[in-house]
């Protein structure tokens, strides 16, 4: 059987779009701690391109949306025109850092144990409760939770 070219472009408004139809992959994710649903549709910045390019351009991201950034200790909002919270995850999906309410032209401070960055809409983790120290799982939409 001979395998599709896999289209891995940010797509601004859309997301990732990595499946063989092209439509956006589903990552969920998940707050263990607190029992909540994170996003429902999680895009996953992996090629040089995607990830300088992040949320540039865009002019936000809906409820539910999210964007992971593998291999991350620190995100900047230069280029960016909406506010976002930043969540930073170590190796065993524990939150080792919370910004909330990152604005445009800043900087966040370096989370040293951090093995991904996940960017979410301004005020997502005041909404679900999201702190230090939580559990985060993230799977695939498709399979049920």
């Amino acid at each position: 059987m001979r395998h599709q070219k896999v289209d891995r472009r940010l797509v601004p408004g859309k997301g990732l779009r990595g499946e063989a139809d092209g439509s956006a992959p589903m990552i969920r994710i998940r707050n263990d701690t607190r029992g909540v649903l994170l996003a429902s549709n999680a895009c996953l910045a992996t090629t040089p391109g995607e990830r300088r390019r992040g949320l540039i351009g865009r002019d936000g991201l809906e409820p539910g949306e999210a964007l992971i950034i593998p291999r991350c200790r620190q995100v900047h909002t230069f280029g960016m025109r909406f506010t976002i919270d930043v969540l930073f995850v170590d190796g065993s999906g524990t939150v080792v850092r919370a910004c909330r309410g990152l604005l445009p032209r800043r900087i966040s401070p370096v989370a040293r144990r951090a093995r991904q960055a996940i960017e979410f809409p301004g005020g997502a983790l005041d909404r679900t409760g999201t702190v230090e120290g939580d559990r985060l799982t993230l799977y695939d939409a498709r399979t049920p939770s």
